[in-house]
């Protein structure tokens, strides 16, 4: 139980490898809930191609929504069919090639592949950046903007700049940081010892469950602390006053302050 992210056979969690991006997508999905909006035929970018992106894609394609974009280091593809199914599946064997590129995705299915460049151009619903840290910087965040997106939310760690996170600000769109966003691999970590402890396996559809649960937990907590009177929800302010709080008041209860 000290240990979290192991194997089926020696007390592994279902759904651990994509709890980040299935949680990430739960938490825009809150989001959007907020404006009375879904993933239901929404075109949704998405950066990276590993677990994240692998995860963030799935639920995406089960919540009705179309990925049209994946990356790498070394560009991007783009699929305006949407990538789903045997295509999802592909990405398990980009992954285990340790090639760490994404143009064969487009030299197999006949897409469109961009050299050393990043998604954000393309005209999209959400973007969910799951790759790396800055991969999306000011001039990305204005591209999304002008082309319609209505919410980011984020899979990595810390993927948009600080003038990046300004942009989304000031157009007031659904912005969700990553100390909120991508808490489902870390979540899932719980339940992967929850279930060591308790000596049970979950199923897949339990644990998937119990995830997305924990992801509107966080989002409610977020637009309490989060939220001003003009209605407008500023998620990194949220996001910041209760994980202060959590342990604010955890020091209090126990007599550190």
């Amino acid at each position: 139980g000290v240990l979290t992210g192991k194997g089926r056979g020696w007390g592994g969690s279902l759904i651990r490898p994509e709890a980040t991006g299935f949680g990430n997508v739960y938490f825009a999905k809150e989001m959007l809930k907020t404006k009375g909006e879904s993933f239901e035929g929404k075109t949704v970018c998405v950066s990276g191609f590993g677990n994240v992106a692998w995860g963030a894609t799935k639920k995406v394609s089960q919540l009705g929504g179309k990925v049209v974009t994946l990356s790498g280091p070394d560009g991007y593809i783009y699929d305006p069919d949407g990538i789903s199914g045997e295509k999802i599946d592909y990405m398990l064997e980009l992954r285990a090639s340790n090639n760490d590129v994404v143009q064969p995705y487009a030299l197999e299915f006949g897409v469109e592949f961009h050299k050393g460049k990043r998604p954000w151009n393309v005209p999209c619903d959400i973007a969910l950046p799951c790759a790396t840290q800055n991969e999306l910087d000011g001039n990305d965040a204005e591209a999304l903007i002008k082309n319609g997106c209505i919410c980011v939310s984020e899979g990595a760690n810390m993927p948009s700049t600080p003038e990046a996170v300004e942009v989304f600000h000031r157009s007031k769109i659904l912005y969700g940081p990553g100390k909120a966003a991508n808490a489902g691999g870390v979540s899932v970590s719980g339940l992967e010892m929850t279930q060591n402890s308790m000596k049970l396996n979950w199923t897949r559809e339990e644990v998937d469950n119990k995830l997305h649960q924990i992801m509107q937990e966080i989002h409610e907590q977020c637009v309490t602390h989060g939220s001003s009177e003009d209605g407008f929800v500023d998620y990194v302010k949220g996001a910041n006053i209760a994980g202060f709080l959590k342990v604010a008041n955890a020091m209090v209860d126990q007599g550190v302050i």
